[in-house]
């Protein structure tokens, strides 16, 4: 075995009938948030809202890539959370740079709407972790579903709290600021996602090379 290789213990890859029953239930919460957001957060002017719901979609999407490739290779499982990851990066930038230009001439978002949403998707992000909780700990494509809805309901907390503060100063500065908080989180979930791919993709090299 080479020097770059590492025993990275895979506990669970995804391989029972509980889990993707638990799955299916995720994406279909992640996907009905996904409309709610995306039509709140318009009609509110909410960034941060709108980078939730941006979330939220992506969420049911790769999901549903993470159900197609339960109980296949390790190498494939490995390259579609390696994508997940690199689309969670772009999005993250994404929503940086829109917020970035919204510091240029931010408007004042209402709070209201954004407070009663943002409820509402916690309640159901929390679902969703509670529901994936015991599973947290598996491979790579395993995991980032479990970062992916932990962020989830970090950044509903994050929205609730931006939509008091938005309501205290009357200001849209909050908004803008949990917004790009959010795309800092989708960054770095993304290196953890991309480093745990690397390293079962190394360890499955390894692990053939004897």
């Amino acid at each position: 075995m080479s020097a770059s290789c590492h025993n990275h213990a895979i506990t669970f890859d995804g391989t029972s009938p509980a889990y993707r029953r638990a799955l299916v239930a995720v994406i279909v919460l992640n996907a009905g948030l996904f409309g709610v957001e995306i039509t709140a957060g318009a009609l509110a002017g909410s960034r941060a809202l709108q980078a939730d719901a941006l979330d939220f979609l992506a969420d049911a999407l790769t999901y549903g890539a993470s159900l197609a490739v339960i109980g296949r290779s390790v190498v494939l499982r490995a390259r579609v959370a390696q994508i997940k990851g690199i689309s969670l990066a772009l999005m993250g930038l994404w929503v940086f740079g829109r917020t970035l230009a919204d510091f240029l001439a931010p408007g004042v978002p209402k709070a209201e709407v954004m407070g009663a949403v943002g409820l509402a998707a916690l309640a159901a992000n929390l679902a969703s972790v509670l529901i994936l909780m015991r599973w947290r700990d598996g491979d790579a494509n395993v995991r980032s579903v479990w970062l992916c809805s932990r962020n989830d309901a970090v950044g509903n907390v994050a929205v609730m709290g931006a939509a008091g503060m938005v309501a205290l100063t009357g200001s849209g500065w909050p908004d803008l600021i949990v917004a790009a908080l959010m795309a800092g989180l989708f960054l770095s979930s993304a290196v953890q996602i991309l480093r745990r791919a690397a390293a079962e993709r190394t360890d499955h090299g390894c692990g053939h090379s004897h």
